[in-house]
Protein backbone atom coordinates (compact mmCIF):
# COMPACT_ATOMS: atom_id res chain seq x y z
CA UNK A 1 0.00 0.00 0.00
CA UNK A 2 2.39 2.67 0.67
CA UNK A 3 4.10 1.99 -2.81
CA UNK A 4 0.94 2.80 -3.94
CA UNK A 5 0.52 6.37 -1.90
CA UNK A 6 4.28 6.83 -2.98
CA UNK A 7 3.67 6.44 -6.52
CA UNK A 8 0.53 8.33 -6.58
CA UNK A 9 2.63 11.33 -4.49
CA UNK A 10 5.48 11.17 -6.83
CA UNK A 11 3.62 11.48 -9.89
CA UNK A 12 2.07 14.88 -8.53
CA UNK A 13 5.25 16.17 -7.59
CA UNK A 14 6.19 15.22 -11.54
CA UNK A 15 3.17 17.00 -12.57
CA UNK A 16 3.73 19.76 -10.37
CA UNK A 17 6.94 20.78 -13.04
CA UNK A 18 4.61 21.07 -15.78
CA UNK A 19 4.49 25.05 -15.55
CA UNK A 20 8.69 25.14 -15.55
CA UNK A 21 8.95 22.81 -18.66
CA UNK A 22 6.26 24.54 -20.45
CA UNK A 23 7.99 28.44 -19.65
CA UNK A 24 11.05 27.06 -21.19
CA UNK A 25 9.20 25.43 -24.39
CA UNK A 26 7.42 29.02 -25.04
CA UNK A 27 10.97 30.23 -25.17
CA UNK A 28 12.08 27.69 -27.88
CA UNK A 29 8.95 28.26 -30.10
CA UNK A 30 7.14 25.45 -28.48
CA UNK A 31 3.43 26.87 -27.59
CA UNK A 32 0.71 24.47 -25.88
CA UNK A 33 -0.65 22.50 -28.88
CA UNK A 34 2.99 21.81 -29.44
CA UNK A 35 3.76 20.49 -25.54
CA UNK A 36 0.53 18.42 -25.84
CA UNK A 37 2.08 16.49 -28.95
CA UNK A 38 5.73 16.50 -27.18
CA UNK A 39 4.27 15.05 -23.99
CA UNK A 40 2.20 12.31 -25.16
CA UNK A 41 4.03 11.68 -28.14
CA UNK A 42 7.01 10.78 -26.12
CA UNK A 43 5.30 9.16 -23.65
CA UNK A 44 3.41 6.62 -26.29
CA UNK A 45 6.89 5.83 -27.94
CA UNK A 46 8.28 4.94 -24.40
CA UNK A 47 5.68 3.25 -23.26
CA UNK A 48 5.62 1.49 -26.84
CA UNK A 49 9.38 0.59 -26.61
CA UNK A 50 8.85 -0.93 -23.26
CA UNK A 51 5.77 -3.07 -24.26
CA UNK A 52 7.60 -3.98 -27.26
CA UNK A 53 10.81 -5.20 -25.08
CA UNK A 54 8.90 -7.05 -22.42
CA UNK A 55 6.03 -8.56 -23.32
CA UNK A 56 4.17 -8.15 -26.76
CA UNK A 57 1.15 -9.65 -25.65
CA UNK A 58 0.53 -6.31 -23.78
CA UNK A 59 -0.75 -4.92 -27.38
CA UNK A 60 -3.32 -6.92 -27.26
CA UNK A 61 -7.04 -4.63 -27.15
CA UNK A 62 -10.29 -6.40 -27.46
CA UNK A 63 -12.59 -4.30 -29.39
CA UNK A 64 -15.35 -4.38 -26.76
CA UNK A 65 -12.89 -2.55 -24.64
CA UNK A 66 -11.80 0.04 -26.90
CA UNK A 67 -13.96 2.31 -25.12
CA UNK A 68 -11.89 2.69 -22.17
CA UNK A 69 -8.82 3.74 -23.66
CA UNK A 70 -10.28 5.89 -26.12
CA UNK A 71 -11.98 7.54 -22.56
CA UNK A 72 -8.82 8.05 -21.73
CA UNK A 73 -7.11 9.25 -24.53
CA UNK A 74 -9.57 11.41 -25.96
CA UNK A 75 -12.03 12.15 -23.27
CA UNK A 76 -10.01 12.75 -20.48
CA UNK A 77 -6.76 13.65 -21.49
CA UNK A 78 -7.15 15.85 -24.62
CA UNK A 79 -10.41 16.95 -23.39
CA UNK A 80 -9.05 17.80 -20.62
CA UNK A 81 -5.94 19.87 -22.12
CA UNK A 82 -8.45 21.43 -24.42
CA UNK A 83 -10.35 22.80 -22.02
CA UNK A 84 -7.19 23.77 -19.61
CA UNK A 85 -5.82 26.18 -22.50
CA UNK A 86 -9.06 27.52 -23.70
CA UNK A 87 -10.01 28.43 -20.11
CA UNK A 88 -6.46 29.63 -19.53
CA UNK A 89 -7.11 32.09 -22.56
CA UNK A 90 -9.91 33.66 -21.04
CA UNK A 91 -9.53 34.09 -17.36
CA UNK A 92 -6.24 34.24 -15.12
CA UNK A 93 -4.23 31.57 -14.75
CA UNK A 94 -5.18 31.26 -11.01
CA UNK A 95 -8.60 30.89 -12.08
CA UNK A 96 -8.48 27.81 -14.51
CA UNK A 97 -6.61 26.32 -12.04
CA UNK A 98 -9.36 26.78 -9.28
CA UNK A 99 -11.66 24.80 -11.55
CA UNK A 100 -9.61 22.35 -12.62
CA UNK A 101 -9.46 20.72 -9.10
CA UNK A 102 -12.68 20.06 -8.83
CA UNK A 103 -11.61 17.06 -10.31
CA UNK A 104 -10.89 15.13 -6.28
CA UNK A 105 -14.61 16.29 -6.17
CA UNK A 106 -16.01 14.48 -9.43
CA UNK A 107 -13.70 11.48 -8.99
CA UNK A 108 -15.25 11.00 -5.47
CA UNK A 109 -18.68 11.13 -6.79
CA UNK A 110 -18.44 8.82 -9.95
CA UNK A 111 -16.41 6.47 -8.12
CA UNK A 112 -19.25 6.25 -5.33
CA UNK A 113 -21.82 5.71 -8.12
CA UNK A 114 -19.34 3.31 -10.66
CA UNK A 115 -17.56 1.73 -8.48
CA UNK A 116 -19.43 1.63 -5.10
CA UNK A 117 -16.39 3.53 -3.62
CA UNK A 118 -17.57 4.60 0.38
CA UNK A 119 -18.06 8.82 0.68
CA UNK A 120 -16.48 8.59 4.46
CA UNK A 121 -16.52 12.06 6.33
CA UNK A 122 -12.52 11.67 6.56
CA UNK A 123 -12.27 11.41 2.89
CA UNK A 124 -15.07 13.96 2.20
CA UNK A 125 -13.10 16.22 4.58
CA UNK A 126 -10.08 15.54 2.61
CA UNK A 127 -11.76 16.53 -0.72
CA UNK A 128 -12.59 19.93 0.99
CA UNK A 129 -9.41 20.56 2.59
CA UNK A 130 -7.54 19.85 -0.63
CA UNK A 131 -9.65 21.91 -2.42
CA UNK A 132 -9.67 24.88 -0.59
CA UNK A 133 -5.78 24.13 -0.15
CA UNK A 134 -5.74 24.75 -4.03
CA UNK A 135 -7.84 27.63 -3.99
CA UNK A 136 -5.28 29.61 -1.49
CA UNK A 137 -1.83 28.42 -3.54
CA UNK A 138 -3.48 29.72 -7.06
CA UNK A 139 -4.11 32.92 -5.45
CA UNK A 140 -7.48 33.09 -4.87
CA UNK A 141 -7.41 34.98 -2.02
CA UNK A 142 -5.98 38.08 -4.51
CA UNK A 143 -9.26 38.33 -6.16
CA UNK A 144 -10.23 36.30 -9.63
CA UNK A 145 -12.26 36.83 -12.55
CA UNK A 146 -13.99 33.84 -14.16
CA UNK A 147 -16.04 35.00 -17.36
CA UNK A 148 -19.50 32.73 -18.33
CA UNK A 149 -17.17 30.86 -21.09
CA UNK A 150 -14.11 30.52 -19.19
CA UNK A 151 -16.29 28.96 -16.94
CA UNK A 152 -18.05 26.17 -18.65
CA UNK A 153 -13.84 25.51 -20.11
CA UNK A 154 -12.67 25.50 -16.91
CA UNK A 155 -15.33 22.59 -15.29
CA UNK A 156 -14.75 20.64 -18.82
CA UNK A 157 -11.39 20.62 -17.33
CA UNK A 158 -11.93 19.54 -14.36
CA UNK A 159 -14.33 16.71 -15.38
CA UNK A 160 -11.72 15.52 -18.12
CA UNK A 161 -8.88 15.90 -15.53
CA UNK A 162 -11.02 13.39 -13.51
CA UNK A 163 -12.17 10.84 -16.28
CA UNK A 164 -8.36 9.52 -16.59
CA UNK A 165 -8.90 8.08 -13.35
CA UNK A 166 -12.25 6.80 -13.97
CA UNK A 167 -11.31 5.55 -17.16
CA UNK A 168 -8.08 3.91 -16.11
CA UNK A 169 -10.14 1.80 -13.87
CA UNK A 170 -12.29 0.51 -15.45
CA UNK A 171 -9.47 -0.61 -17.95
CA UNK A 172 -7.74 -1.79 -14.83
CA UNK A 173 -10.73 -3.79 -13.98
CA UNK A 174 -10.96 -5.50 -17.31
CA UNK A 175 -7.61 -7.01 -16.74
CA UNK A 176 -5.57 -4.59 -18.49
CA UNK A 177 -1.80 -3.65 -17.86
CA UNK A 178 -0.66 -0.27 -16.43
CA UNK A 179 1.56 0.49 -19.20
CA UNK A 180 -1.15 -1.05 -21.75
CA UNK A 181 -3.49 1.65 -20.49
CA UNK A 182 -1.28 4.33 -20.92
CA UNK A 183 0.09 3.30 -24.42
CA UNK A 184 -3.57 3.69 -25.84
CA UNK A 185 -4.01 6.55 -24.20
CA UNK A 186 -1.13 8.85 -25.10
CA UNK A 187 -1.20 7.59 -28.40
CA UNK A 188 -4.87 8.35 -29.34
CA UNK A 189 -4.32 12.05 -27.52
CA UNK A 190 -1.46 12.26 -29.25
CA UNK A 191 -2.89 11.47 -32.65
CA UNK A 192 -6.24 13.55 -31.82
CA UNK A 193 -3.35 16.63 -30.79
CA UNK A 194 -2.51 16.07 -34.41
CA UNK A 195 -5.34 16.12 -36.00
CA UNK A 196 -6.95 19.14 -34.78
CA UNK A 197 -3.78 21.62 -34.11
CA UNK A 198 -1.09 20.41 -36.35
CA UNK A 199 1.76 21.81 -34.42
CA UNK A 200 4.35 21.63 -37.78
CA UNK A 201 6.41 25.13 -36.37
CA UNK A 202 6.83 22.88 -32.85
CA UNK A 203 7.91 19.82 -34.10
CA UNK A 204 10.31 22.26 -36.35
CA UNK A 205 11.66 24.22 -33.13
CA UNK A 206 11.97 20.52 -31.72
CA UNK A 207 14.52 19.27 -33.99
CA UNK A 208 16.54 22.35 -34.51
CA UNK A 209 19.33 20.95 -32.28
CA UNK A 210 20.43 18.34 -29.93
CA UNK A 211 19.86 20.50 -27.32
CA UNK A 212 15.67 21.18 -28.49
CA UNK A 213 15.33 17.45 -28.99
CA UNK A 214 17.14 15.95 -25.50
CA UNK A 215 14.85 19.02 -23.75
CA UNK A 216 10.99 17.71 -25.40
CA UNK A 217 12.65 14.42 -24.27
CA UNK A 218 13.13 14.87 -20.76
CA UNK A 219 9.78 17.27 -20.88
CA UNK A 220 7.71 14.23 -22.01
CA UNK A 221 9.61 12.03 -19.53
CA UNK A 222 8.57 13.77 -16.61
CA UNK A 223 5.97 15.52 -17.12
CA UNK A 224 3.91 12.68 -18.86
CA UNK A 225 5.36 9.11 -18.96
CA UNK A 226 6.85 9.14 -15.20
CA UNK A 227 4.13 10.38 -13.56
CA UNK A 228 1.11 8.66 -15.49
CA UNK A 229 2.99 5.22 -15.56
CA UNK A 230 3.35 5.75 -11.57
CA UNK A 231 -0.36 6.76 -11.18
CA UNK A 232 -1.95 4.54 -13.15
CA UNK A 233 0.32 1.85 -10.75
CA UNK A 234 -0.99 3.66 -7.95
CA UNK A 235 -4.44 2.57 -8.64
CA UNK A 236 -4.15 -0.72 -8.91
CA UNK A 237 -3.97 -0.36 -4.84
CA UNK A 238 -5.44 2.92 -3.86
CA UNK A 239 -9.27 4.24 -4.28
CA UNK A 240 -10.18 6.70 -6.92
CA UNK A 241 -11.43 9.51 -4.70
CA UNK A 242 -7.88 8.84 -2.17
CA UNK A 243 -6.04 8.92 -5.53
CA UNK A 244 -6.91 11.83 -7.08
CA UNK A 245 -6.41 13.78 -3.69
CA UNK A 246 -2.41 12.90 -3.07
CA UNK A 247 -2.17 13.98 -6.85
CA UNK A 248 -3.55 17.37 -4.96
CA UNK A 249 0.36 18.05 -4.18
CA UNK A 250 0.97 19.22 -7.77
CA UNK A 251 -0.18 22.73 -7.21
CA UNK A 252 1.58 23.01 -4.23
CA UNK A 253 4.76 21.31 -5.97
CA UNK A 254 4.35 23.49 -8.33
CA UNK A 255 3.83 26.79 -6.05
CA UNK A 256 6.99 26.14 -4.26
CA UNK A 257 8.99 25.77 -7.79
CA UNK A 258 7.76 29.38 -8.10
CA UNK A 259 8.94 30.62 -5.10
CA UNK A 260 12.68 28.97 -5.38
CA UNK A 261 13.21 29.29 -8.61
CA UNK A 262 11.31 32.03 -9.65
CA UNK A 263 10.94 34.05 -6.85
CA UNK A 264 7.99 34.37 -6.94
CA UNK A 265 6.51 35.86 -3.48
CA UNK A 266 5.37 33.97 -0.28
CA UNK A 267 2.39 34.81 0.54
CA UNK A 268 0.49 34.19 3.82
CA UNK A 269 -2.28 32.16 2.00
CA UNK A 270 -0.05 30.15 -0.65
CA UNK A 271 1.82 29.17 2.74
CA UNK A 272 -2.00 28.31 4.56
CA UNK A 273 -2.74 26.36 0.98
CA UNK A 274 0.26 23.82 0.93
CA UNK A 275 -0.43 23.22 4.48
CA UNK A 276 -4.00 21.86 3.81
CA UNK A 277 -3.39 19.98 1.11
CA UNK A 278 -0.48 18.16 3.09
CA UNK A 279 -3.11 18.17 5.94
CA UNK A 280 -5.85 16.42 3.72
CA UNK A 281 -3.10 13.77 2.01
CA UNK A 282 -2.02 12.90 5.15
CA UNK A 283 -5.82 12.53 6.52
CA UNK A 284 -6.24 9.68 4.19
CA UNK A 285 -3.46 8.10 5.14
CA UNK A 286 -3.12 7.75 8.57
CA UNK A 287 -6.06 5.64 10.65
CA UNK A 288 -7.79 7.86 12.85
CA UNK A 289 -10.95 6.70 15.24
CA UNK A 290 -13.32 8.13 12.76
CA UNK A 291 -12.16 6.65 9.94
CA UNK A 292 -11.66 2.84 12.24
CA UNK A 293 -15.34 2.93 13.07
CA UNK A 294 -16.32 4.18 9.87
CA UNK A 295 -14.56 0.69 8.48
CA UNK A 296 -15.78 -1.38 11.06
CA UNK A 297 -19.34 -0.23 9.81
CA UNK A 298 -18.64 -1.27 6.44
Amino acid sequence: MRSKIAAVLTAGICWGFMGFFTRNLATMGIGSEGAIVIRYGFSAVAYGLILLLTDLSRFKMKAKDAWCFLGAGLLSLLFFTFCYFSAISMMSLSAAAILLYIAPSVVTLLSAILFKERITPIKLLSVGLAFIGCCLVSGVAGGISITGTGLLFGIGAGVGYALYTIFSRFALEKGYNSLTINFYSCLLATIGAMIIWRPTSALASMFSGAGSFTFCIITGVVTSFVPYLLYTYGLTGLENGKASVIASIEPVVASLLGIIYYHEPCTVPSVLGVVLVLTAVVLLNVKLPLSRRADKAS
